[in-house]
C-alpha cells in the first residue's frame, strides 16, 4: 500500500513538474510571437493585387524564392499554408496567406491587401465588402433543420 502512495506521489511530482516547463515555454513563445507580429505590422503596405489562384500547397511546391524555404525550418517544409497566386502591378507573385482570412479571399478579382514581404496579414474589397464563404452544415444540422421545417 505504501509502494502505490510513493508512486503516486512521484508521478504527481513529474506532471506538475511538466506543466510548470510549459507553462513557462508557452510564455517564452508567446512574447516572441508578440514581437514578430509588431515588426510585421512596422514593415506591412496596403497594395492593390488581382488573385489569381489560391491553394493549400506544400512550400516546396509552392514556388516561393529559395531564401524562404532556407528560413523554414526542416519540420515546417512538408505542411501545407494557404498560398495565393496573385498579379501585383505587372509581376505573377506567389505569396503566403495568414490562415484566418485565407476563406474570404475571392479568386479573379482585385483586393487591397496589406503585405509585409509575401505575407498577407488583412484583406479588404476594391468595391465593395468581401463576403466570407457560408460554413457547410454538418448533418446533424441538416437533419435538424429538416425536422424543424416540417414542425412549422
Amino acid at each position: 500500500m505504501e509502494n502505490l502512495a510513493i508512486i503516486l506521489i512521484i508521478i504527481a511530482v513529474v506532471v506538475i513538474a511538466g506543466l510548470v516547463v510549459l507553462y513557462f515555454v508557452g510564455r517564452k513563445l508567446q512574447k516572441r510571437q508578440e514581437a514578430s507580429e509588431a515588426s510585421m505590422q512596422a514593415a506591412a503596405q496596403t497594395v492593390t493585387i488581382l488573385v489569381i489562384d489560391k491553394k493549400k500547397m506544400k512550400l516546396k511546391e509552392a514556388n516561393l524564392p529559395k531564401i524562404v524555404l532556407d528560413q523554414t525550418p526542416k519540420y515546417m517544409r512538408g505542411s501545407k499554408v494557404p498560398i495565393v497566386k496573385a498579379k501585383i502591378g505587372p509581376k505573377v507573385m506567389s505569396l503566403v496567406c495568414d490562415a484566418k482570412i485565407y476563406d474570404i479571399i475571392p479568386v479573379k478579382k482585385e483586393v487591397k491587401a496589406v503585405l509585409s514581404g509575401i505575407y498577407i496579414m488583412d484583406v479588404k474589397g476594391l468595391r465593395g465588402n468581401l463576403d466570407p464563404k457560408k460554413e457547410k452544415k454538418s448533418l446533424f444540422k441538416k437533419i435538424t433543420s429538416v425536422f424543424n421545417k416540417d414542425k412549422k
